[in-house]
């Protein structure tokens, strides 16, 4: 009847209807922890992975380490102490490779990098290579600052983003 084809409309507008979900890691930074720890023995990968794990896929009620959008492996980190300077880098893999959401993923993380773990140095966000047919693009729009600054003066993109990085309920 209705409702089966209002399902099937709705399944068809999804770019990916049926992601992988597994379950979620146990969080090894706690949140309510007064400020970033990594003064005293360098920013680690897991305080990294523990800021953007929880953050909310645009399409699906699962968070982008359920949908393995991103891994803790996948995040590295390399200090230079001669300028005092941490280079980070994310890769984060689509759950489809043409994801269109995948632009907007990396932003979300970006955002919340910023806000929760403000870094002296580099950022890098990138899509694992070979995952998505946007690769370069994508890449370039979540790293340059002027790009990203762009994006989030549009309302409802912004929008968006506070949706995905909002904490769980």
């Amino acid at each position: 009847g209705e409702e089966s084809r209002v399902e099937e409309s709705t399944m068809a507008a999804l770019i990916n209807p049926n992601p992988v979900v597994v379950p979620r890691k146990v969080q090894h930074s706690k949140p309510e922890a007064a400020g970033p720890k990594f003064e005293e023995d360098g920013l680690q990968p897991f305080e990294v992975f523990d800021v953007i794990r929880d953050i909310r896929d645009p399409e699906h009620p699962h968070t982008l380490e359920e949908l393995q959008v991103v891994r803790e492996e996948h995040v590295s980190i390399t200090s230079d102490t001669q300028y005092d300077a941490t280079h980070v880098r994310i890769q984060f893999t689509p759950t489809v490779p043409h994801c269109s959401l995948a632009t907007l993923i990396g932003l979300c993380m970006r955002v919340k990098l910023e806000r929760e773990l403000p870094l002296p140095g580099k950022v890098d966000i990138i899509v694992s290579p070979g995952s998505h047919a946007s690769e370069a693009d994508i890449n370039k729009q979540v790293n340059d600052k002027e790009r990203v600054c762009a994006a989030l003066e549009n309302p409802a993109l912004c929008r968006m983003v506070e949706d995905c990085i909002a904490p769980p309920q």
